[in-house]
């Protein structure tokens, strides 16, 4: 006991024995700076540097842009890049997302297992989003709506097919030359004609317009569907290998496909070509001189 306290007392006198220290000229002996110090304020003054020193550091570090050197740190500019990208991700997504449910119907439309008439092709976003109450709706047509749907109604018993050909007056470039091997017939509800040709001959666009669908499907293999002005709209299916893709803008006579027999359907290499406006079947050959 009375040897930890002589060692605590000589550990004391220690630290607060004087020291001086002398900065003298070395030519003259002259004496330039004297200072008295202990042990302990040594200790206490290079303590408290290090402590400043490293608050120092901190501080250049955390406000200043010398953090961006250090290796492993993301700069703040990256960060923001990478935040304005995800949300760009993910709007691009959302998009992609409604434009295939969209295009999905065209393509089940055209097949004929989905009424045309139910796509909203003006608006194809919005119409996903669209909640109707129908309950709330007043759904009692008036004497005019009544009479103008039952002069639709006749029109569409024995002419439907008739309004939409006169509506489209125009001549288009023939995709390929090659015999019908299967004539437009509405009473089979073939809404096409079959052009045989030698497997990839180049087939072509039938007029300007934009790619919707440009894919595969297991009854028509791949298949191709063009966009043109005023509700025109052309089908190529069957088809060996597609040039374009979904959304790539097309010219006159451009080629945008090869003939093939892809799909279960096929029975041979050939072009099942389909005309369409505004939801109605066109007969091709009313337009196209394929021979």
């Amino acid at each position: 006991m009375e040897a930890s306290k002589k060692q605590k007392k000589k550990l004391v006198k220690k630290l607060l024995h004087k020291y001086r220290l002398l900065i003298i000229n070395e030519d003259t002996y002259e004496e330039r700076l004297s200072i008295r110090l202990t042990r302990l304020n040594v200790y206490v003054i290079l303590g408290l540097s290090a402590i400043i020193l490293i608050g120092l550091t901190t501080m250049l570090i955390a406000y200043t842009p010398l953090k961006e050197y250090i290796p492993g740190y993301t700069s703040n500019n990256v960060k923001k890049e990478a935040i304005e990208l995800i949300y760009k991700a993910d709007s691009l997504e959302r998009i992609i997302q409604r434009n295939n449910i969209y295009y999905a119907s065209v393509q089940q439309a055209l097949k004929g297992k989905v009424s045309i008439d139910s796509i909203d092709i003006k608006s194809p976003v919005d119409s996903l989003s669209a909640e109707i109450e129908i309950e709330r709706l007043n759904m009692k047509p008036s004497k005019v709506d009544s009479l103008l749907r039952e002069k639709v109604a006749q029109e569409d018993k024995y002419n439907v097919f008739d309004v939409a050909v006169a509506e489209t007056n125009v001549k288009l470039f023939p995709p390929l030359k090659g015999e019908i091997t299967n004539t437009y017939n509405i009473a089979e509800k073939h809404f096409a004609v079959d052009v045989a040709a030698e497997e990839n001959t180049p087939i072509k666009a039938v007029a300007d317009g934009t790619v919707i669908f440009s894919g595969w499907t297991t009854e028509t293999g791949f298949v191709l569907i063009l966009e043109h002005l005023d509700g025109l709209i052309s089908v190529y299916k069957h088809n060996a290998s597609l040039a374009k893709e979904q959304g790539d803008f097309v010219k006159t006579g451009e080629v945008i496909a090869s003939v093939g027999s892809t799909g279960d359907f096929s029975t041979g290499p050939h072009l099942h070509f389909e005309l369409w406006s505004n939801g109605y079947p066109l007969n091709p050959t009313d337009f196209i001189e394929f021979n």
